[in-house]
């Protein structure tokens, strides 16, 4: 079958529909995957050396949030160097980045994949995907066809890149663009993600200090991060401070330095955290931590902008935005008459609220897939793979630590599953992620089967491991009475897994 007029005519049309670039995406994506008859179908988009997803159709919706560096990905590095049609050998060694993505083919390898490098004026802006299970998916296509979509998709992401630069022209020059580090991401398209980050817009090129409000864990520093990197200071220091890690008897000396002799041990001259932020941004995280004392101290450096070392005479002028964050309940710490009501309303001038994860939805997913990559990469792994099982049961917990809990969780689930497979392939597991949600009944996520006897003294982690995994698959084969399907809901694991596991094991 080859690319009629029609159906290119259809891409087109898709591509002039008045919607938002996202839906727009989307909607391109999911035609191309039903007009090529592909299994997974992306647009990606270039930047930093690296490729981020803006559209899938038939991909785990955790892939939205995993970022593909080129450096661990020799397929899309091949597109990116390539300036025509990629097409990969089903047979290719190269590992693809899609590998156990497609839902219910997790344990099957994408067989046929075809690559087009996006352009605008030479200049490398994304590519787009087009993955099938059956080698010869794409063999009807000639070239020309998929340099015609290729064009009509690149002349669509040129457009939206060029929207974005004008909307932000008077928010952050363009040389810091692309100056963005991938770990220092904001991942989320959920709502509350979509009014923080206008909020972040909007605030950003003003001179306005800023309080960042949220629980622990939901990613305060990193607005803090993303304001300083798109207001008028981003060429100048951002500055660091944890006041709750602050003991009393230093605090003042931190944020405002001190001179020799000030007091015992004050050995030289030292600059404080105000003069080193100097027309740049002094972050100061948990902020109601401060005694009442320092935020005397601190109000009068928001007033005046001068600053006296400890035991000096004489002020020094600074310039410095102050972006403060809490997680606590600032206007309630007023009324209780630990925090000075004039301090909070001068931090407060644009108030700042990070949602908790919990209030997300499927931004989990998002930040499941960016943990999975980051940690695939640090841990030299070939492919780490969420299984549906194990994206439900993170999608359906309360996330009481938040971002940092699902980071931590997301670690010790592959160092887990690394640690009782083989390979450099990993596939997470519902029973590989420890969780206890107090909001959600211990029965509806545990494992039906009962808990083993603890292994014998004496072993290693790793035989221990392996005897307590030989136990439990024996004891789950007995209760289904030899049918594995059966064992593995039982086990809540992957049926295939499931046998590799058993192979690994020698009970099978």
């Amino acid at each position: 079958m080859s690319l009629s007029v029609n159906l290119l005519a259809k891409i087109a049309i898709e591509l002039q529909n008045g919607i938002s670039q996202e839906n727009r995406f989307q909607r391109l994506i999911s035609t191309l995957r039903e007009v090529l008859d592909c299994d997974a179908c992306a647009l990606l988009r270039y930047e930093q050396q690296q490729f981020r997803p803006l559209a899938i159709d038939g991909l785990s919706p955790d892939v939205l949030g995993r970022r593909f560096a080129l450096e661990a990905h020799p397929r899309l590095e091949a597109i990116a160097r390539a300036g025509d049609v990629v097409r990969f050998p089903a047979d290719s060694t190269l590992p693809d980045p899609y590998d156990g993505l497609i839902p219910d083919q997790e344990v099957l390898k994408v067989h046929a994949c075809v690559g087009l490098p996006l352009f605008a004026s030479q200049t490398l802006i994304g590519a787009l995907t087009m993955d099938g299970m059956n080698p010869t998916q794409f063999d009807t296509f000639s070239d020309e066809e998929l340099r015609l979509i290729a064009v009509l998709a690149a002349g669509a992401l040129n457009n939206a890149l060029l929207i974005e630069q004008l909307e932000n022209h008077d928010v952050l020059p363009v040389p810091h663009q692309g100056s963005k580090a991938p770990d220092s991401e904001m991942i989320g398209l959920s709502p509350g993600m979509m009014q923080l980050k206008k909020e972040i817009e909007i605030v950003a090129p003003s001179d306005l200090n800023v309080l960042i409000s949220g629980e622990t864990g939901t990613g305060k520093e990193l607005v803090a991060r993303a304001i300083h990197r798109a207001s008028t200071r981003a060429e100048k220091p951002l500055v660091y401070l944890n006041c709750a890690a602050l003991p009393e008897s230093v605090a003042e000396s931190e944020l405002f330095g001190h001179v020799k002799g000030a007091f015992t041990g004050a050995i030289s001259n030292r600059s404080g955290k105000f003069e080193m932020a100097h027309e740049g941004t002094l972050f100061l995280d948990e902020i109601g931590e401060l005694s009442l004392p320092l935020q005397a101290k601190l109000l009068r450096v928001l007033q005046y902008g001068d600053i006296q070392r400890v035991g000096d005479d004489r002020s020094l002028r600074v310039d410095v935005r102050v972006l403060a964050a809490t997680n606590r309940d600032l206007k309630q710490e007023v009324l209780d008459g630990n925090f000075r009501s004039d301090l909070f309303h001068r931090l407060s001038v644009f108030p700042v609220s990070v949602p908790a994860l919990r209030e997300r939805g499927d931004d989990i997913a998002l930040l499941a897939g960016f943990f999975c990559e980051q940690s695939r990469q640090r841990l030299g792994l070939t492919q780490v793979v969420l299984s549906q099982g194990a994206l439900q049961r993170l999608l359906h917990y309360g996330w009481p630590g938040n971002i940092r809990e699902l980071e931590h969780a997301i670690y010790r689930a592959i160092v887990l599953a690394r640690a009782t497979g083989s390979g450099s392939e990993v596939v997470l597991e519902p029973g590989h992620f420890a969780l206890n949600d107090p909001s959600h009944s211990p029965t509806s996520l545990a494992p039906v089967v009962s808990i083993p006897e603890p292994a014998p003294l004496g072993l290693s982690l790793r035989d221990a491991t392996d005897d307590f995994q030989r136990r439990a698959v024996r004891q789950a084969l007995t209760h289904s009475h030899g049918n594995w399907a059966a064992a593995a809901r039982e086990l809540d694991v992957n049926v295939a897994n499931l046998h590799r596991l058993a192979k690994r094991l020698g009970i099978k």
